[in-house]
């Protein structure tokens, strides 16, 4: 029972980390957490379904129109709404935020409705067993594709020069700009990655219990922002850390209680984290001005 546990927490904390990944992504580089990031994803999973369930597209190409949606959302957000305030105070940003994830929300629902909808799997689910612990192709194909797509944003912060570009916007986006660095451009290829993450782990999380809701963002989002606090905000390796570890706490904590008590239990372990270390598993003691 425990190591089934943590294999269906590793698998769900895979998909909070993808999302955790674009929270920490736009907190490096303006300093605020984006709380329109959740319903921005979800506008991904949705925009997968309708192809797949209402026009009959394959699931792939579905998939890449739906992130793609999700990268012009995030980007147009970026440009009319938080372009324009960029030198204001953060609180302005955050409430621009919550105004986006309002307006996002409630699109969805007046376009598709306030009724669940049922996601289709990606293809004919296999069951597999090993020692006893139950995993299917489902949860095998979201934990490939989460762990490709985590080193391959690596690779790109570490490897290429947009993202040295972006870890110097992150340090100190004015001693950047001086340099020559595009910040505009960076900041806005930044939402992009961000959101397409965010995307890729909304439309996991709808294949893995095979249902979506118009207020899915906000839950998700949430799991995206206590994970990003758990293991550090701005600290990309923290923010893989800080889902897994949710996923498994939630997963664990299911098993023990019950499913209704699994999101406090992991708040609970969130303040303890932070009670112990403030800036959270990988942060920094640095106040950013």
């Amino acid at each position: 029972m425990f190591l089934q546990q943590i294999v269906n927490g590793v698998t769900l904390g895979t998909i909070y980390s993808l999302l955790a990944l674009g929270f920490s992504l736009i907190f490096g580089v303006l300093s605020f957490i984006n709380f329109a990031h959740g319903e921005v994803a979800m506008i991904g999973a949705y925009i997968a379904w309708y192809l797949v369930s209402r026009l009959s597209l394959g699931f792939l190409p579905a998939c890449l129109a739906a992130i793609l949606t999700s990268v012009a959302t995030g980007v147009i957000m970026e440009r009319v709404g938080y372009k324009p305030i960029r030198h204001s105070p953060r609180l302005c940003a955050v409430i621009v935020s919550l105004g986006f994830s309002f307006i996002i929300s409630t699109g969805v629902q007046l376009i598709w409705g306030t009724e669940p909808q049922r996601m289709s799997e990606f293809s004919d689910v296999s069951i597999f067993s090993i020692g006893g612990i139950i995993f299917n192709s489902t949860q095998i194909w979201i934990l490939i594709l989460a762990i490709l797509m985590m080193i391959a944003l690596q690779i790109l912060l570490r490897k290429t020069r947009v993202g040295m570009a972006m870890r110097a916007v992150a340090l100190d986006r004015n001693t950047a700009g001086l340099m020559g660095v595009n910040t505009n451009s960076i900041i806005s290829f930044t939402f992009a990655v961000g959101s397409g993450l965010g995307a890729v782990s909304a439309i996991m999380m709808a294949t893995y219990y095979g249902a979506l809701y118009p207020t899915m963002g906000g839950v998700v989002g949430m799991k995206g922002f206590t994970a990003v606090v758990l293991g550090g905000p701005g600290s990309i390796p923290g923010a893989m850390v800080g889902g897994v570890a949710m996923g498994v706490i939630e997963s664990l904590a299911g098993a023990v209680f019950n499913a209704q008590a699994r999101d406090a239990v992991s708040f609970i372990v969130l303040i303890i984290v932070l009670m112990v270390k403030p800036s959270g598993l990988f942060g920094k003691e640095l106040v950013k001005e």
